[in-house]
């Protein structure tokens, strides 16, 4: 016989996770596998779920089972009064994916904040501005001096696996706190931004598999951050562009990333030298080019249309062609990824520095460290060893 809740849960509540999560009765129904209707009757309060129930719900809601006992639904501020405009997502209708990401890398983002507060140390600044109205040379220059990276230095990196841990290495250290986010559809976003302070999020999709644009993405998004920084820029719930004007504002953080993983001088230095400055790009020329930058053919061809060596219909026509070339090849795989490369993957390095630092002076326990870090605790001392490697040296990360 199951076991009953011994207090009935409150059903306005259990109403509340659903529709905050995202998900459809049926969905839910389904997973759990039960009758639509019995769920409708548990956020009615005509029947009661049992506590095996209730546990089931608060794990696929990603929930703590005693909110379902609280007087009434929590007040929480919109998703979208955090992360900035996307292209195609309606604020408030979110998949139940992406509203997960987005509420774990935000509750991350405020546990930082609140352990660094307690310790007594000051959070990082991130204070990188930038406005619409100036040239995406100029924007691109500041932020590359900002993220410390030469071009000997980029020159010298053995692959684009390195070159995207190193990128994200170099932004970690200016305040800006970079996750990965899983299980959200590349079609929905490949990168997102928590236009939040301090400590703002450029977070990158991990179903990306190329590492390439990986990088592309989360410089992408660290330009959205100088533009709310600035003031050009506001989080989605507030935005008011019409979509013509939007797209201006995703052309200019496009072209400003363009320019600062491929630097215009050293570009024009490599095509003069390998004879290259012609409008006559095919798919072979550019990606000759782009794994000298270890960056996307894709980035390449954006980047010499930005900079005069591609005309517009050429780099239309040659965006046409390279979809198709894509389109044909196989799946790339990422490779194999280790629980605690996966880990540091998702969480970053400064978050995961601190909630070990944290739980080593005993202001968390070492079960709390383990669900911050989605890590069993038993991989703890590899963790700590792959902290002290240097970027790019710990493998396929996800």
């Amino acid at each position: 016989m199951p076991f009953v809740a011994p207090v009935a849960p409150n059903p306005s509540v259990l109403a509340w996770a659903r529709q905050e999560s995202g998900f459809e009765v049926d969905v839910v129904a389904k997973k759990l596998g039960v009758n639509p209707e019995r769920l409708k009757e548990w956020e009615t309060g005509d029947k009661v779920p049992t506590m095996r129930q209730l546990e089931h719900l608060a794990k696929f809601y990603h929930r703590p089972l005693g909110l379902f006992f609280r007087t009434k639904p929590p007040v929480i501020p919109p998703l979208a009064t955090e992360y900035r405009r996307l292209n195609g997502l309606v604020p408030g209708h979110e998949s139940p994916e992406m509203r997960l990401a987005i509420r774990k890398m935000s509750n991350r983002r405020q546990l930082m904040i609140d352990l660094l507060e307690e310790s007594g140390e000051e959070a990082a600044s991130f204070d990188l501005k930038a406005h619409l109205n100036e040239s995406p040379p100029n924007v691109a220059e500041r932020l590359r001096n900002a993220l410390r990276v030469s071009l000997e230095t980029q020159f010298q990196w053995a692959s684009e696996w390195e070159a995207w841990a190193s990128w994200r290495d170099a932004a970690e250290k200016l305040g800006v706190l970079v996750f990965q986010f899983p299980k959200v559809p590349l079609e929905e976003a490949r990168g997102i931004s928590l236009l939040s302070w301090p400590f703002p999020v450029a977070a990158v999709n991990s179903k990306e598999m190329s590492p390439e644009a990986r990088s592309f993405t989360l410089i992408h998004e660290i330009v959205h951050l100088m533009l709310a920084a600035g003031h050009d820029e506001l989080p989605a719930a507030k935005e008011r562009r019409h979509d013509a004007d939007w797209e201006i504002v995703e052309r200019f953080a496009e072209e400003t990333a363009s320019h600062v993983l491929v630097a215009e001088n050293a570009l024009r230095a490599m095509i003069s030298a390998s004879k290259l400055d012609s409008d006559d790009w095919d798919i072979s020329k550019v990606r000759t080019l782009a794994r000298k930058f270890r960056v996307t053919p894709l980035a390449m061809a954006t980047r010499l249309r930005a900079s005069g060596y591609m005309s517009w219909p050429s780099y239309n026509l040659w965006k046409q062609q390279w979809q198709a070339y894509v389109a044909e090849l196989k799946p790339r795989s990422g490779g194999f990824s280790t629980p605690v490369g996966k880990t540091l993957g998702r969480a970053g390095k400064p978050f995961t520095r601190l909630i070990l630092e944290a739980m080593t002076a005993q202001r968390i326990t070492s079960d709390q460290a383990a669900r911050q870090l989605d890590l069993k605790i038993e991989h703890f001392n590899k963790l700590k060893d792959a902290l002290r490697s240097r970027p790019g040296t710990g493998g396929v990360d996800e």
